[in-house]
């Protein structure tokens, strides 16, 4: 089973939804048979790449047209889920910062089997420790922690390598008129939009699970005969 998680390092739903598919996934018994594949995306790709002294309250006081008073009780809201699974948020100090260079190093992370390491390093650092996470030493100091070598690491972010897979990523968001993050796509057929709770992603991927088995099955008992059509015809 592949389960494709677009995401943006911004997002604390995604952060949350990330734990919620987490728990739901520990809880399958073919949780060893599941590939995940983390998709980059943007909530806003017009962010500078330096911080700018913005808050965060700041920030969506303005892009989202709220009171201060509206956007600080949506960000107490954020706190208070956070904190049923285990995530402590300290929003209000994050540093707003665009997260392209963040998404390159999952990709990078994710060569290595470390993407789910990555992303919780880099949730951790935006959300919790309030770092900068478009900062090179920070980026380079988060992928050294989880068990990339430093070298590697420096020689990537020196580079353009990677930014032609956080485009696709993105690219393919669009196509699939992704609109909002965590999007889970379950093997390109279950879509799983938003952080739903833990129960409800585990009964998707068990649905899901059990429609694969079911057609794996119907595979191994099928006979060699050509059964598909192509473009040549059926």
């Amino acid at each position: 089973m592949k389960i494709e998680i677009w995401s943006d390092i911004m997002c604390p739903f995604c952060y949350i939804g990330k734990r919620h598919f987490e728990v739901a996934k520990a809880q399958m018994t073919f949780r060893d048979e599941i590939e995940v594949v983390w998709r980059s995306f943007q909530l806003d790709p017009t962010l500078p790449t330096e911080a700018s002294g913005e808050s965060v309250l700041d920030y969506l006081t303005k892009r989202k047209g709220m009171s201060k008073d509206q956007s600080q009780g949506m960000l107490d809201q954020i706190t208070q889920r956070g904190k049923a699974v285990g995530i402590t948020f300290n929003q209000e100090k994050s540093i707003p910062v665009n997260t392209f260079q963040a998404h390159r190093m999952v990709h990078l992370a994710q060569k290595h089997g470390l993407a789910s390491q990555m992303e919780e390093a880099l949730f951790k650092a935006y959300f919790t420790e309030n770092e900068n996470i478009g900062d090179v030493a920070l980026l380079t100091e988060l992928a050294v922690n989880i068990g990339l070598i430093k070298d590697d690491v420096l020689k990537y972010l020196s580079s353009e390598e990677g930014n032609d897979a956080v485009q696709a990523d993105i690219l393919e968001a669009q196509k699939l008129r992704i609109g909002g993050v965590p999007f889970f796509f379950v093997d390109k057929t279950y879509a799983i939009s938003g952080a739903q709770p833990i129960s409800t992603i585990a009964q998707i991927l068990r649905q899901a699970y059990a429609e694969s088995d079911k057609k794996n099955l119907n595979e191994n008992k099928s006979d060699s005969e050509d059964v598909s059509c192509n473009t040549d015809g059926c």
